[in-house]
């Protein structure tokens, strides 16, 4: 019972602490769900206007030798494409972004063409740019719609049925929910930024109660005290899960509310109620986890200088399997559930595709999850255990 009252008050204190300055207390609890709203809405937006832009407006092309193939012209201009003429330095205008893409018509396509040979036409583009890529799309199913047509055209003109040219009628079933297509784009950056906002939600207060104390010299007393350190840890740490948890909660209603209010592609997102339970039990582990490990780092730093070092990689930790699964896909596996940050962003994945999570994986998770924040809650408390913690400097 007296350990219970000690994480209690120790927790009280911490929190009371926190609550005088209101300016880090508002920055902890309002700024990630102003900013990741404000982020996911404005991609949305961007996304949404480069699609709008590129795709439904007519398409400007400049083109080379564009009197050797008049009917093509006209036929790209049908599909939305129209020709423009092109620079003196084509290549040149294309490597500094002035020009998107461009088509250059083969000088022999007259000749190839009487002649029933292929005729050659080239689209000029610089690959490693994503805003060509919609440009060239559209083009390049211009021309091949183009080249189809002629073909069976061609081919009736001798008397044949242009359906002998193509052997094989390929068809394309997708099995993707619409729930899995709707998240493509989102999932992408919101588990990262999800994961991220619970394994550093109780960064202000966590720092400030070790580094912060231990540079101040108020530490001392505190250890000085006959509460047991397990207890000044816990109750440590459940005041900064406490500020966590209120950020995690506030960042899922904003991303809740803003998505019905949006008519873009956070619109898209899964916001039920339901939804947004799973992804906070998916975040829960990872509060512990990571309050836990900034108690340790906290309290093997001598200052609060070298406290605050530490958050430039622990940033980083979160994407390292974003980046993983960027760069090599991989099905899940239960394995994978046992595995910090992997197991959040394959579980937040799956509640974000509206796809099924088992019983199994749901044991897997919780058990491996907390067995982590065990192990760092274990390691912070023989870390407070050392006397010379409560030295500064």
């Amino acid at each position: 019972m007296n350990m219970f009252r000690t994480v209690f008050t120790v927790m009280r204190k911490e929190l009371r602490e926190l609550a005088r300055d209101r300016r880090t207390l508002a920055l902890s609890l309002l700024l990630t769900p102003l900013l990741y709203p404000a982020l996911i809405l404005g991609m949305g937006y961007l996304t949404e206007k480069r699609v709008r832009t590129q795709v439904d407006k007519t398409l400007s092309i400049p083109v080379v030798g564009a009197e050797h193939a008049p009917n093509l012209v006209k036929f790209l201009a049908t599909n939305g494409i129209t020709p423009a003429p092109a620079p003196a330095s084509l290549d040149a205008s294309i490597r500094s972004q002035e020009i998107d893409a461009a088509l250059r018509i083969s000088p022999d396509y007259a000749e190839d063409w009487r002649n029933g040979r292929p005729a050659l036409v080239e689209i000029i583009r610089d690959s490693t740019r994503r805003d060509a890529d919609i440009p060239t799309q559209r083009l390049q199913a211009a021309l091949n719609a183009y080249s189809q047509q002629v073909g069976a055209l061609r081919l009736l003109a001798r008397g044949v049925d242009a359906s002998v040219a193509r052997p094989v009628n390929v068809g394309l079933q997708d099995m993707a929910t619409p729930e899995a297509k709707q998240g493509m784009l989102l999932s992408v950056m919101l588990p990262y930024l999800l994961i991220l906002t619970s394994f550093i939600g109780g960064v202000y207060l966590i720092l400030d109660a070790t580094a912060g104390e231990r540079e101040r010299q108020s530490l001392e007393p505190l250890l000085a005290t006959p509460a047991a350190r397990s207890a000044i840890v816990s109750g440590k740490i459940a005041a900064a899960c406490v500020i966590g948890m209120c950020t995690v909660v506030l960042t899922l209603l904003s991303l809740k509310f803003s998505s019905q209010f949006s008519t873009g592609v956070a619109r898209q997102l899964d916001v039920s109620f339901i939804a947004m339970a799973k992804m906070l039990v998916v975040l829960l582990p990872m509060l512990f986890i990571g309050t836990s490990l900034l108690t340790y780092l906290a309290a093997s730093a001598k200052s609060m200088k070298e406290a605050q070092s530490h958050m430039t990689w622990l940033m980083l930790l979160p994407m390292i399997p974003t980046f993983a699964l960027m760069a090599n896909p991989v099905k899940s596996q239960l394995w994978q559930f046992a595995v910090p940050f992997l197991a959040q962003n394959q579980l937040l994945l799956k509640v974000i595709r509206n796809e099924y999570i088992s019983a199994q994986t749901w044991l897997i998770y919780v058990a491996a999850a907390f067995g982590v924040a065990a192990l760092l809650w274990f390691a912070a408390v023989r870390r407070y255990q050392q006397e010379k913690l409560a030295i500064a400097g």
